[in-house]
């Protein structure tokens, strides 16, 4: 896990040594263990790394890394959790390593295969390699997205690197707010992929390449699509057994599970009471590993349902492990909530949690950290499973009459306008019928499009939708999925990928803490979502504890989801530093509720889009 980024003059000139500096140098907190550039001769190229040392802690794995014959440039962000397997191929083939990096077999295999290999790689991965000889910059990204990558192309300079505000700190880059970025965080919470809050700025999307040559950018280019993966699964789940679920089950998980301790340093797992966390901690015993788990808490939660710290206990007692609860207090939340705003790639509404329980880790002295983020995407364990085919099914003739549907929009969108704030978010769903996606947006989000009229000045509005709608910001989805599969594949296109794996990452990194998600992995994906959709896994994530030989305590089996719980919003009131909130006459303007929806991250971003508000 690390930073990476680079700058290449593709129309001519020299590019900056100091902006590649200035831009690497932001990420310290990505990679502390050391830092490296790298150099074109002819100055037109150039390449930085921060590295946080996980898997061959030598010299031999510092970056940026190059071929002996000087052709290939990397610098690499990520894991491969598959290098041994590729490692050993290679090796047969006549290979020498120097080391035993996985960014060593990520090198060599794009000089023997190029593009050709990414299907192969298994982890999560942002990388950037230089062709010396063809004169070419490739960039690419993991399938499901766990792994950010940022890059713009302006004045003929192509600039990447792993996180928004680091392209920024390079001093090149306008900050100028993007009116697509702000309607797009507005809607959903988060900025929908490959939009970032900034004009100017792309996020490579998921399970994409792109090529950089002397002509610009061309692509990105697909390699693996979510959506094709759900549907070859659920063909191939046809061929697995009555009976054999559980069984295929337990042997993708162990093995997802064992692929994501690769580590040259000890692993910690976070411990909630969910089935989720629970069933990685268990398998990961299982494998042999002594596993720390961590678990946050208030003191304002002691004795109330939703506090999971004694259920996580004991399940750490049930599997032996080593076992540390953090309880917060407000004075946490005095420092913590600052800080985590000052780290902020890019707005969310989400984040909090994970960077308490992030801290807490670091703190006990580890570098990586499994987390059970995934599984609600892959088993259907969010309400939206029953509620989006629910809201389908309520009004048939809408679900089948798309222009019908098109037609209460428009009437709609003038009631709004007539009306202002007078329309209920209720009235959306006879438009969602028409369509997974609307039905969707009505579920998961912030603000319907409508309501922004009461946020942003008509003319951002405009122009936000506009730039939305000129990019496909959704993941294709094939012909035939069933409800199941198509909830699955909006959530983890959406929700999963565009706010909790990027919230996972730069929370993270913001405290050197790499987290790995072995139930977001390709093959897990392609082995499993088939079966689930089918059916045939049983309601829920309520397959996962039967894969566990010691299965999990009844009192753990017959509680209740209640999601990772903090009283945020009791702290933020009294948090000083986020009293400005009340009184911002926009925010009084729109009412407190706008503030309970948007977030604490209105706070730090207000003054950057103060001139696009209504």
């Amino acid at each position: 896990m690390c930073g990476i980024n680079g700058l290449f003059a593709h129309a001519g000139g020299q590019v900056s040594r100091a902006e590649l500096l200035a831009t690497r140098d932001h990420m310290i907190a990505r990679g502390p263990d050391g830092a490296g550039a790298w150099y074109a001769p002819d100055g037109r190229v150039a390449l930085g790394h921060r590295r946080l040392a996980i898997i061959e802690l030598s010299d031999a794995g510092a970056q940026p890394m190059a071929t002996a014959d000087g052709r290939y440039t990397l610098v690499f962000n990520g894991e491969i959790y598959n290098h041994g397997e590729l490692r050993a191929e290679m090796e047969a083939l006549g290979e020498r390593f120097r080391g035993h990096s996985d960014t060593e077999v990520l090198l060599r295999l794009y000089a023997r295969d190029g593009a050709a290999m990414l299907p192969r790689l298994r982890g999560m991965f942002a990388f950037a390699i230089w062709d010396a000889l063809e004169r070419r910059l490739f960039l690419a990204r993991d399938p499901h997205g766990i792994k950010p990558l940022y890059w713009s192309d302006d004045g003929g300079v192509l600039r990447f690197a792993s996180q928004v505000q680091a392209l920024l700190a390079g001093g090149a880059t306008p900050r100028r707010v993007s009116p697509g970025g702000l309607v797009g965080f507005l809607l959903w919470g988060s900025v929908p992929e490959p939009f970032t809050f900034y004009q100017g700025i792309r996020e490579l999307p998921a399970g994409c390449g792109l090529v950089v040559d002397q002509a610009g950018a061309r692509g990105p280019q697909s390699f693996w699509r979510l959506g094709d993966a759900l549907a070859a699964s659920i063909e191939a789940a046809r061929a697995i057994p009555v009976g054999e679920e559980i069984a295929v089950l337990r042997a993708a998980l162990a093995d997802s599970v064992r692929a994501h301790l690769v580590a040259d340093v000890p692993v910690g797992a976070f411990l909630s009471a969910g089935l989720d966390s629970s069933t990685l901690v268990g398998l990961a015993r299982e494998a042999g590993l002594d596993i720390q788990t961590f678990t946050v808490t208030a003191t304002e939660l002691r004795g109330k349902d939703s506090d999971e710290a004694p259920h996580a206990a004991e399940i750490a007692r049930h599997f032996d492990v080593p076992h540390q609860v953090v309880s917060l207090t407000l004075e946490h939340a005095h420092e913590g909530v600052p800080a985590f705003l000052a780290a902020m790639d890019q707005p969310t509404v989400d984040g909090i949690n994970t960077w308490f329980v992030t801290e807490a880790t670091r703190r006990a002295g580890l570098k990586v950290a499994l987390s059970g983020l995934g599984g609600d995407e892959l088993l259907g364990g969010y309400p939206t499973f029953q509620r989006i085919p629910g809201i389908r099914a309520e009004i048939p003739r809408l679900a089948a009459g798309a222009p019908l549907a098109g037609a209460y929009r428009q009437l709609h969108a003038w009631l709004a306008q007539v009306f202002q704030d007078r329309p209920t978010r209720a009235g959306e769903k006879w438009a969602a019928a028409a369509d997974p996606r609307a039905a969707y947006l009505w579920q998961r989000g912030l603000f319907m499009p409508w309501e922004l009229s009461r946020l942003l000045k008509p003319e951002v509005v405009r122009a936000g939708l506009a730039e939305l709608a000129s990019v496909d910001t959704w993941e294709a989805a094939p012909p035939g999925l069933n409800d199941f599969a198509q909830v699955s594949l909006l959530e983890s296109s959406r929700y999963m990928r565009n706010q909790l794996l990027r919230d996972a990452d730069w929370v993270g990194m913001a405290h050197s803490l790499e987290l790995r998600t072995p139930l977001v992995d390709q093959r897990l994906s392609e082995q499993i979502a088939g079966l689930a959709a089918r059916g045939r896994l049983g309601a829920g994530k309520t397959a996962l504890a039967a894969t566990l030989a010691r299965g999990l305590p009844e009192s753990i089996l017959k509680r209740p989801k209640t999601g990772f719980t903090l009283p945020i919003w009791a702290w933020l009131s009294k948090v000083e530093e986020l009293s400005a909130w009340k009184r911002n006459p926009w925010l009084r303007r729109t009412g407190t509720d706008v503030y309970a929806r948007w977030g604490y991250s209105v706070v730090a971003r207000l003054p950057e889009c103060e001139e696009l508000l209504f």
